[in-house]
Parts: C-alpha cells; sequence; structure tokens
C-alpha cells in the first residue's frame, strides 16, 4: 500500500479512511484533536444564539472591548493586546514583522512555524529537541542562536507535551535581549499546564522583555476551533507593528463578543485543571503499563510510541495508527512533524470513558500487531 497524503492537523479523517481502503461512515472516537477534554462552556451554544443579530453589522474595527478583556485577564494594557483569528494568524503575523529574516524553530513542534515563516519568506534554522523525553538543553540553544532574528517556541509543545521552565526562560530571554533575537513564545496550552497556570506563563516577564511575544489560542481552552478565536500579546509597539499586517476585521462579531464572558468564566477554568490533575497522570501510567514509551505530559496530550520490545517485534507506530483506525480509533500521525518522521503518535487527553476505551482498543491492537 502507497503511503498516504497525511493531514497535516488532527480532526481530519475522510483523507486516511479513503486510503486505508474503509468507508465515509466508519464510526470513529477521534483521539486526533488536542482540545480540552472536557468540551466547550455549557452556557456558549445559548449564548452565540441570542447574539446571532450581531451579524447584521460590522465588528468595532479596533475590538475594544474585547482588547480590554484580555487586557484585564492579564493586567495588561489593552495597548499590548492584538485580537486574532485564532493562534494561525498570530503565528503568522509575527513571522509578518521578520520577513525575509532568519528564523530558529525547534523541532519538532507545530507546523505553523515553518508554514508562516515560509509564506513570508523567511530562513529558517532548526533546532532538534532529542527524544525520548524531548527536553530543552538552554547552553546548546543558545550556541545556535547567532545570526538568529527571530525564535519560535511552543510552550508546552506541541506534539510532545513538554515544558521548558520559568527559570530556563529567563535564561534564554536574557542571552537573547542582548543578541537582539525576537522570542516568540506559542502559550496555545499554557492554561492546560495545572492549577500553578499563572506562574507558568510567561505574562509577568512581558514588561522586563520587550523582545517578548505571546501567542494564545482560545480555541483549544474552550473547545471551539471552529470559531477561530486567539490574540498576540507584546509591548505596545509590537502591537501596533503587527496590526499593519492584519486584514481588517478579520475576527468575526462572535468570537470577538465572546471573549470577555469566556475569560470571566473562571469555574470552567479550574475545572478543567481540576479534571486535568486527575485524568492525565491516571491515562499515563495505563498508557506506559501497555509497554508503550510515553512522554511526560503537561497539556491534554501524549505523545506515545511502541516500546523497544514492541517495536524490534515490528509493531511500528504505522501500524499501530492502521490497526486503530481499523478498530474505529482515530490518533494524531506525527509524518509532517519534523524530527519524528512518524515514528510517534499523539494520543488527546479526553473524558475518562473514552480515555478507557483507547486504552482497551491499544491493549487489543497491540496484541494483533504481534500474532
Amino acid at each position: 500500500m502507497s503511503t498516504p497524503e497525511w493531514p497535516s492537523h488532527g480532526g481530519q479523517a475522510e483523507t486516511l479512511l479513503a486510503h486505508f481502503g474503509l468507508p465515509s461512515g466508519h464510526r470513529l472516537d477521534d483521539f486526533s484533536a488536542n482540545l480540552n477534554p472536557l468540551g466547550p462552556p455549557a452556557w456558549v451554544r445559548d449564548w452565540l444564539t441570542q447574539h446571532l443579530a450581531g451579524l447584521e453589522r460590522y465588528p468595532a474595527p479596533d475590538y475594544s472591548a474585547a482588547r480590554q478583556a484580555i487586557a484585564n485577564h492579564h493586567q495588561l494594557q489593552p495597548e499590548q493586546v492584538l485580537l486574532t483569528n485564532g493562534g494561525a494568524e498570530a503565528i503568522f503575523l509575527a513571522a509578518a514583522l521578520h520577513a525575509w529574516q532568519r528564523a530558529a524553530i525547534m523541532t519538532p513542534s507545530f507546523g505553523e512555524y515553518a508554514r508562516a515563516c515560509c509564506a513570508h519568506r523567511l530562513s529558517i534554522v532548526e533546532i532538534a529537541l532529542p527524544a525520548p523525553d524531548f527536553a530543552l538543553d538552554v547552553d546548546t540553544l543558545l550556541a545556535r542562536l547567532n545570526d538568529i532574528d527571530v525564535l519560535f517556541l511552543c510552550r508546552p509543545n506541541n506534539p510532545t507535551a513538554t515544558l521548558i521552565d520559568t527559570s530556563a526562560m529567563e535564561v534564554l530571554l536574557d542571552y537573547t535581549a542582548w543578541a537582539g533575537c525576537r522570542v516568540v513564545v506559542d502559550e496555545a496550552f499554557v492554561d492546560m499546564v495545572g492549577d500553578t497556570h499563572d506562574a507558568v506563563s510567561l505574562v509577568p516577564l512581558l514588561d522586563r522583555y520587550p523582545h517578548l511575544i505571546l501567542l494564545r489560542s482560545m480555541t483549544k481552552f474552550y473547545t471551539l476551533p471552529g470559531l477561530r478565536l486567539g490574540y498576540l500579546l507584546a509591548d505596545a509597539a509590537t502591537i501596533q507593528a503587527a496590526q499593519t499586517h492584519q486584514p481588517p476585521w478579520s475576527v468575526n462579531h462572535l468570537a470577538a463578543e465572546l471573549v470577555a464572558p469566556l475569560l470571566a468564566d473562571g469555574a470552567f477554568t479550574r475545572r478543567t485543571q481540576r479534571w486535568l490533575a486527575s485524568e492525565r497522570p491516571r491515562l499515563r501510567q495505563a498508557l506506559s503499563e501497555l509497554g508503550l514509551d510515553v512522554v511526560p505530559s503537561q497539556a491534554c496530550f501524549f505523545l506515545i510510541q511502541p516500546g523497544a520490545e514492541q517495536r524490534a517485534a515490528g509493531t511500528t507506530s504505522d501500524v499501530l495508527f492502521e490497526r486503530l483506525l481499523q478498530q474505529g480509533v482515530l490518533v494524531r500521525h506525527t509524518h509532517n512533524f519534523a524530527g519524528l518522521e512518524g515514528e510517534w503518535l499523539r494520543v488527546a487527553l479526553r473524558d475518562e470513558a473514552a480515555n478507557r476505551r483507547l486504552v482497551n482498543e491499544l491493549k487489543k491492537a497491540l496484541h494483533d500487531c504481534l500474532r
């Protein structure tokens, strides 16, 4: 069988079902999209219905209410906030600030950083995080930043779910301030780290490091990927520069108006973090007990691969992926993550019943692979 055309994101089953000869109606549990396992807040559906009338007029061009709500949430000024059409637009705007310059990207990491850099004609230097723990060695990174104009980081990282600690980030930021290298940190999953997420985020460092840009995706934490909602945080001059590259009204009315009530729902945030603190270690243990290699996670997903004995017996991640697909479970391949080349799989954390099914189906698939 020929190699499939691997989709570039999770949550895209059609191409894979067709390639592997499965019907379009093949029942699938989707563990490929790394979203909040609790789903959106319960009140969002009714709220959206009640605000449909606002679609009859243009959004406010400066999104002042949404920016003020974000600024209040992070104890910043509105001039330090730029509302964006999802985290993806924030990534492309950060790249636009450095068109034709040199970027460094850690690998493996989210593919949109490289795509954004290519779109804006940046040359790219890839700096590998070594398997199997994918931990960052700060000294190694600093040695590679000569003549680099902008460094892209994801924290926690996608797809490894690893987290660079704050002290290491301060060392990195001190050096890059001296070297004249901008640092762009994608914090799309930082609210999923745990109860200490306020200390984990780099927002308090923005005043100390004007060369720091933070990217946020509200669609990940609130499970609203179809709505497209994110923002960029930086010093006021950087926000003004980024705004010149942004199309007018790039964020729709419903998304912009939803910012304030989402941020005000502290109970949803606390419930999510309590759930993750309980379910994440339980699933990690269950996956490890299957003999899989599991990268410790600080997000809502795990990076896994068959263990050494399983690989020696011929069970590859591709074999496991196909077997799971046939069994009705969709996980995320890693063929388009530089540095992984398909040797690992990413599985999303979901509710307890779904996670039990995932473990059971993995156990069955691994057993069948060895027959």
